[in-house]
């Protein structure tokens, strides 16, 4: 599972384009913006004309316009509880969240989420001075039924040095940054990672 999160930024036609080029090679998208409700909408509906396809579209943590986009899928931070409400209420709409230690890993796979985002791998530019993930930490949270993808620090180098039990990997600069082809060699990698 291939996850390419936005860039915490309001969000233009230019990265619509980006998306539409690596739609492709993502399996998801979470669209993660400090835009307006309203901003947001025009923006995902433009993309969606664009035939980026719904399905892959995951709205973080705004409600209104998982409603008014008509989206299946919703992404929450580690301590918003409303995964549970959502799990429970709507069972079709899908429901992931961000978690950094096993407690959350194992709440998520008890409320029945469909996946989580563990964060972060290695080191990271986004987290300067912040200590990754221990590979103590990384089994612990591999141990679960509940799909782990992991977040923070990959690249090329890294994902060969990936612990094994990873179902996918997610990135903010990495698929902001990168072509097609550089893309594509990162599948290769995962290929023979998993």
């Amino acid at each position: 599972m291939f996850v390419a999160i936005t860039k915490n930024k309001n969000l233009t036609r230019k990265d619509i384009m980006h998306y539409l080029a690596i739609e492709g090679h993502i399996d998801y998208l979470i669209v993660r913006t400090p835009m307006s409700s309203d901003e947001l909408v025009n923006w995902i509906n433009m993309l969606l004309q664009y035939q980026f396809p719904k399905k892959k579209i995951i709205i973080h943590e705004n409600i209104d316009v998982l409603n008014r986009c008509e989206l299946t899928a919703i992404h929450f931070k580690e301590y918003n509880n409303q995964d549970l409400f959502f799990k429970q209420r709507f069972p079709h709409i899908q429901v992931s969240k961000s978690t950094h230690d096993s407690t959350t890993v194992a709440e998520a796979e008890r409320r029945g989420l469909d996946f989580v985002l563990f964060s972060h791998i290695f080191e990271t530019n986004s987290k300067p001075g912040v200590t990754p993930r221990s590979i103590a930490e990384i089994n612990a949270v591999l141990q679960y039924d509940i799909p782990v993808v992991a977040l923070g620090g990959i690249n090329y180098q890294t994902i060969t040095k990936l612990p094994r039990g990873f179902d996918g990997i997610a990135g903010i600069s990495l698929f902001e940054k990168n072509n097609i082809a550089h893309i594509d060699y990162l599948k290769e990698a995962w290929r023979a990672y998993v």
